[in-house]
């Protein structure tokens, strides 16, 4: 059956472009800025579960309370919002402050932090001044100065009492660009002076961390070592400390006791709590290497490192370096985990108890160029990774794999779960899918056919071969030759250089290498004049297409040496070929060009079959779907069509991106198409033709069984339902004429005795129950009839019933009646049709009504005028009959 409807069932969009990122402490949501815009994102789901509303400025710093019910936003215009938290289980919605403090500081905050009983927030700012705020009431608490520069980190630090609900110690630790830490006792009134100031770091300080007792401050920062202090009290032996006094107490006086050295620049820095730790004093760093690392304090040896160390390359670019460092370490205790945000806007979670990566989150996807799915026995179609411009990624929790040192331009996947990625470093990697446990083992191997993933396994892909060989990028990739197990023999690739290349795969048939191979060029071919843009295999491995910046598109047929002969080229379109595909059943090939023009041509004597135009702009990528039937494009307007091929007709247009559409894939099964684009965003569109069609089934035999019942009640004089049930399948013509009938039967006006008018009845309508029911009309019905009297009182035919009906609206119900009718329903849609009226707002409906009623009763009076000139006419007619009379008498 054909399909003529897809519907979006996932997007996949960016989580955070930029700024800082917050975790909940129950490691579900995750709040970051999308373009400068705060959004919450459930990790459980991947969907957006708030948009919070701040002005115009950039988020400079956000924080979440431990117990995950607020959220406090500083933007760059010195302003502090607080937020409730959604939940990682709501849906998408704006959330707007509970509390607004416009100047919280007076530079921009950079560093903020909640205590752990979630009532304080302190925030540290670029002019070296660091502010506790009371988070229920608002006002401030704490204010501590002397800090010689902006505010680099900050950390609460609680030490619970004797009694319940008691603290002894509640320290506030900072550190500055000043290269100090410093500690405030919160409890102590004073000036607001330190307790204590720790002098060591020789650059920036970046984390500073508490050990559980309280004896011991750990500080890391861009110098390159961390520094551990004690901070015990300063008599020792009974002897009172320099400068104290017996029976006084004197300020602490810390001691720096470690230094440990850890090659590289730290960004992040924590104290393990104890459950993580063995009750031992144990610390992470995070930062310029790109890694988490666990340190033993006082072992000062790394027991655990998480993630891939960035290696200093001469052949990997300064900008591929940094894009991999560490900004921040979000810690969340209650699931044991760490998570690594870093400068390419990836966050890794790693567990500690299993030393795994639980989730690989893709914050921004960058410019996604193309997507295939991937097959994985016994499965089909379980993944579907996208290249972009940071590399290899799929969806929220995705697989990155690294070794292209540039962007990735193309894809081609092999029904054995190959993947073969092609980009602008002129190299083809070959990935291999690999069974890997969840738990750390040594025991990883290749996937056979008959292997089936182990229910506590998961998928990865390794590199298992490479091929080098174009002189310039790499920009169409295809797999052929698949014998019946889906493995394919050769692999072809088009460059900008011109050319066409074979490869061997025989080589990956068996286990896979330890090592990249580096395959052999079976054959190569000058094939166009300009870029290579596209390229497709046959189904049957004996013919390939290739489509060209030269407007054209060529077939070779592929010897059984591999050697590329061409046999035939389509001419026809006025610009750059994009894409060519084979049809899966028929002798034809489609091509899409820059020309907005999709193209079907004849295998048997390349002819121009057909033409299918509608897009606005390039088409840039194509597939075929139902046997052949009917095609898939994507095109640079941001447009997904799908195409009936016999009638090249576009059944549908799919409209979710707002950039070119550089990549579409169909699945094996043909019910779901993805979509991804410059715009960032991937996007799954499942097949939705058969619901639909009962959909409209369903909703005819409703609107048969509503039009009955309304023929019912006008027969029985049943106005109310009548009325509303016009209103609820949203027919004006049928509540028009039902209003129309109404009035015609009102009686018309007399005259008494005396020359007065008079209303023989007091319905306004022509029927005193029609009357009632505008008079209790709910808000939502209400609304619609104002809108329907707004269309009909535009025209002079039908305003007659609007004023009319308008007239009793406003007769019967108040001022304050009709407003809150809007505020209660502002725009709501139709409940029979599904679609929302647009300028249902009351502004738009006075707006509409008033010029025309103008009109009409301007109309009305030149009417009366027009009136008593038939009346002058009419009495001189008289007078000059009279006249005419008494003559005729004197002469006679």
């Amino acid at each position: 059956m054909s399909k003529t409807s897809f519907r979006t069932s996932r997007e996949i969009g960016p989580v955070f472009t930029s700024g800082p990122v917050a975790l909940s402490s129950d490691g579900t949501s995750l709040v970051g800025c999308v373009n400068e815009e705060p959004r919450s994102t459930s990790l459980l789901s991947g969907s957006t579960t708030g948009v919070y509303q701040t002005d115009s400025s950039g988020v400079t710093s956000l924080t979440i309370s431990p117990n995950n019910a607020h959220l406090a936003i500083f933007t760059s215009s010195l302003s502090l919002r607080l937020y409730p938290l959604a939940s990682s289980s709501d849906a998408s919605s704006n959330i707007h402050p509970i509390k607004h403090i416009p100047r919280a500081h007076d530079a921009p905050v950079h560093v903020s932090t909640i205590d752990p009983t979630s009532t304080l927030i302190a925030s540290g700012s670029a002019d070296g001044i660091v502010k506790v705020h009371d988070i229920r009431r608002g006002h401030l608490t704490h204010l501590f100065r002397g800090h010689g520069g902006i505010v680099s980190a900050l950390k609460f630090f609680y030490k619970a009492g004797s009694t319940a609900g008691t603290w002894d110690t509640m320290w506030l630790v900072s550190a500055s660009a000043d290269s100090r830490v410093r500690v405030y006792d919160l409890a102590a009134a004073g000036t607001g002076s330190p307790i204590m100031t720790l002098e060591g770091h020789v650059s920036v300080p970046r984390g500073v961390g508490v050990s559980n007792d309280g004896r011991y401050v750990i500080s890391g920062g861009r110098d390159s070592v961390v520094l551990i202090w004690d901070t015990r009290p300063p008599i020792e032996n009974g002897k009172p400390d320099k400068g104290g006094k017996k029976g006084k107490k004197s300020s602490l006086a810390p001691v720096l006791v470690k230094t440990i050295p850890v090659l590289e620049r730290i960004e992040a820095l924590s104290v393990l709590e104890p459950e993580d730790s063995g009750g031992k004093l144990r610390f992470y760093t995070g930062g310029q290497k790109g890694v988490i690392k666990v340190w033993d304090a006082w072992d000062t040896k790394v027991l655990q490192t998480f993630g891939e160390e960035v290696e200093s390359s001469a052949s990997l670019e300064d900008d591929g370096e940094e894009s991999r460092q560490i900004l921040d370490v979000l810690y969340t205790p209650s699931t044991h985990a760490l998570s690594s945000v870093h400068a390419d806007q990836n966050v890794l979670t790693f567990s500690l108890n299993t030393g795994t990566k639980t989730r690989q989150l893709i914050g921004y996807n960058d410019e996604v160029i193309d997507a295939v799915f991937l097959s994985i026995y016994p499965t089909p179609d379980v993944h579907t990774p996208d290249a972009s411009k940071n590399g290899l990624l799929n969806p929220l929790n995705a697989s990155l794999l690294s070794g292209h040192t540039d962007i990735v331009l193309a894809l081609s996947a092999a029904p054995n779960g190959w993947l073969a990625s092609a980009g602008k470093d002129r190299e083809v990697r070959i990935w291999s899918p690999v069974r890997a446990p969840l738990q750390e083992t040594d025991d990883e191997t290749a996937m056979d056919e008959d292997d089936k993933p182990a229910e506590n396994d998961h998928i990865e892909w390794t590199c298992v071969a490479m091929c080098a060989g174009h002189a310039e990028s790499i920009g169409a990739v295809a797999f052929g030759g698949l014998d019946a197990n889906g493995v394919p023999s050769f692999l072809v690739t088009g460059s900008q250089d011109r050319t066409l290349k074979v490869w061997d795969l025989s080589v990956l048939r068996g286990s896979t290498p330890p090592a990249p191979i580096k395959l052999k060029s079976l054959t190569t071919a000058k094939a166009h004049d300009k870029d290579i843009n596209a390229l497709d295999v046959a189904p049957n491995g004996r013919l390939v297409a290739t489509g060209s910046q030269d407007k054209t598109a060529k077939v070779f047929e592929l010897g059984t040496s591999h050697d590329l002969t061409p046999i035939g080229t389509l001419k026809g379109h006025k610009r750059g070929v994009w894409s060519v595909r084979f049809s899966p059943v028929e002798r034809v090939i489609a091509t899409g060009s820059g020309d907005k023009t999709v193209k079907l041509w004849s295998l048997d004597d390349w002819a121009c079959l057909k033409t299918f135009e509608g897009h606005t702009n390039s088409i840039l990528r194509l597939s075929f779907l139902t046997h052949g039937t009917q095609l898939v494009s994507a095109g640079s307007d941001g447009l997904v069509k799908l195409w009936t091929v016999r009638t090249e007709e576009c059944v549908a247009t799919l409209d979710a991106h707002e950039d070119k559409v550089w990549a579409l894939s169909v699945s094996a099964d043909e019910r779901t198409i993805v979509s991804a684009a410059a715009d960032s965003r991937v996007v799954v569109w499942r097949d939705s033709t058969e619901e639909e069609q009962l959909e409209k089934e369903e909703q005819r035999a409703k609107g048969v069984e509503l039009e009955q019942n309304f023929t019912n009640y006008l027969a029985l004089n049943d106005y109310r339902n009548a009325i509303l049930l016009a209103l609820t399948m949203d027919q004006p013509g049928r509540l028009y004429n039902l209003f129309k009938s109404v009035r015609a039967t009102r009686p018309t006006k007399s005259i008494t005795s005396r020359g007065q008018d008079t209303e023989p009845t007091n319905t306004i309508t022509g029927s005193a129950e029609v009357d009632q029911v505008l008079a209790t009309l709910p808000g939502s019905d209400l609304v619609r009839l104002l809108g329907h009297i707004r269309t009909w009182n535009a025209s002079a035919r039908t305003s007659t019933v609007a004023q009319t009906v308008l007239h009793a609206v406003l007769s019967t119900r108040t001022t304050e009646d009709i407003i809150s009718a809007f505020d209660q329903d502002k725009g709501l849609p139709a409940e029979f049709g599904g679609k929302a009226k647009p300028g249902t707002d009351l502004r738009s409906i006075v707006d509409g009504l008033v010029p025309y009623t103008e009109r009409h009763l301007s109309r009305a009076e030149r009417l009366v005028q027009d009136s008593f000139v038939v009346d002058y006419v009419l009495s001189e007619m008289d007078m000059g009959i009279t006249l005419g009379g008494m003559d005729a008498m004197e002469v006679s």
